[in-house]
């Protein structure tokens, strides 16, 4: 923008404000001007930490909600208000539809709630209050839909629900991010070399959506909602498994493959990665490829007086994977009805400008556009260190094989000592090597 157009920059005007604050912490002079001149508001403001506390998470996500339309009612020109939920408020149903489904609870009761229980005894009534939910925010953000719709009014109000976002797919550059949330951070530590093992259905659909897609949705369904003045409130489900579905074995195949071809500086070993569905044995064996790695190498930090961090990576990473997995291990059917009627109503140039489409996503290369993405916006490498870093990779795959190979040959070596009924199918097994070779022609 400062590049190419920056007296554009001087229509932005900047209001200090607090989600958590009465009045959402704006001055009574920003409120002024903001109801007088503000035509159509995006509020996506909210806590997406999974393992968020109870009360923050009612604070931010539905107490923020309702002292915005609060403000939204004051509006003059109110035109559209468009609210990002998560297609996941509703996990709990396995089919969901473009629809605001009862919650559990009142949401005004929650908020009671929360205002005069103790923190600690909160803390302790959490798993119950969620139920099947694995989580605050999707139960938070259920409740608000659900708040939202009572508060609303009149207003001309629409609700987004993504799925889990991640890299943009073209806008501002295809591949941008700028933060660690959903597989972001795993795939970071699958191509760094430490993250090798996770509890995950591979043939279940990982549904994921580029955040520009997302903002475009948001775009046109502000367009569609104040130009058309629907009598009642709309919601998009924006979602890529109904229409262009990808499974958590393409998407793990294709981040192995693109983090080889365009490795991170420094990487520590060789990216591989398993799914597996047996919780027991993948809890073993990532003690064996995650911590005891890890525990060495904290030990020869410690010898050479340097301060030790690879478990407390792990550990990081451990918990990281612990807020997914229930995504991993499950499955649903988001109905985008809505989002499919939009993109007809939109002429052939605006359905290329505001490009919500998910049926135009290629996989394979937007998993590599998204690896190189992280790469550079997260990590802040250059794409001039990738032959170096390329031959790096070369060595550790080497290193890699050797190492499988010394595991194969100790093993072998154990099972000859240790246990006869290994020396008998090895010496059977060579009598029939030997046997095959005898029948073999010799010219």
């Amino acid at each position: 923008m400062r590049k190419e157009k920056p007296k554009e920059l001087t229509k932005v005007i900047p209001i200090a404000g607090d989600i958590t604050s009465e009045q959402l912490g704006i001055s009574e002079s920003d409120q002024a001007l903001l109801c007088k001149n503000v035509s159509i508001v995006f509020h996506s403001a909210a806590t997406v930490k999974f393992d968020e506390k109870l009360k923050l998470s009612v604070t931010i996500n539905m107490l923020g909600t309702k002292r915005l339309v609060e403000l939204c009612h004051r509006m003059m020109s109110l035109d559209a208000l468009i609210h990002v939920s998560t297609a996941y408020c509703n996990c709990d149903r396995t089919d969901v539809s473009e629809v605001i489904y009862a919650p559990p609870y009142n949401p005004y009761d929650v908020i009671s709630l929360v205002n005069w229980l103790p923190e600690d005894l909160l803390d302790q009534l959490t798993p119950s209050l969620i139920g099947k939910r694995p989580n605050t925010y999707t139960f938070t953000k259920a409740l608000a839909e659900h708040m939202l719709l009572k508060e609303a009014g009149n207003l001309p109000v629409a609700i987004v629900r993504p799925s889990i976002v991640i890299a943009s797919l073209k806008e501002p550059f295809a591949g941008w991010v700028d933060n660690w949330n959903g597989p972001t951070g795993l795939v970071s530590a699958l191509g760094q070399g430490l993250f090798r093992t996770i509890l995950c259905e591979k043939n279940f659909t990982a549904d994921m959506v580029p955040v520009d897609i997302v903002i475009n949705l948001m775009i046109a369904a502000a367009w569609k909602v104040g130009t058309s003045k629907p009598e009642s409130l709309l919601i998009y489900n924006c979602c890529t498994g109904q229409q262009h579905p990808i499974t958590w074995g393409q998407f793990v195949e294709y981040a192995m493959r693109e983090t080889r071809r365009h490795p991170l500086e420094g990487c520590l070993w060789y990216p591989t990665g398993v799914l597996r569905m047996n919780r027991s044995i993948n809890k073993f064996y990532g003690f064996l490829v995650h911590y005891i790695p890890a525990y060495i190498l904290d030990t020869m930090a410690r010898l050479a007086g340097k301060k030790p961090i690879m478990v407390k990576v792990q550990d990081k990473i451990a918990k990281a994977v612990e807020c997914l997995e229930y995504f991993t291990l499950h499955q649903w059917q988001f109905k985008d009805e809505n989002v499919q009627t939009l993109i007809k109503l939109l002429d052939k140039k605006d359905r290329e400008i505001f490009q919500f489409d998910v049926k135009k996503i290629e996989w394979d290369k937007y998993v590599e556009r998204y690896v190189l993405g992280f790469r550079e916006f997260l990590f802040k490498q250059r794409p001039e260190s990738l032959p170096s870093s390329r031959k790096r990779m070369m060595r550790l795959y080497y290193m890699h094989q050797f190492t499988k190979l010394i595991i194969v040959l100790i093993t072998w070596r154990f099972l000859m000592a240790h246990s006869k009924k290994a020396r008998e199918l090895w010496t059977r097994l060579m009598q029939m090597i030997l046997q095959i070779i005898r029948l073999i022609p010799f010219f």
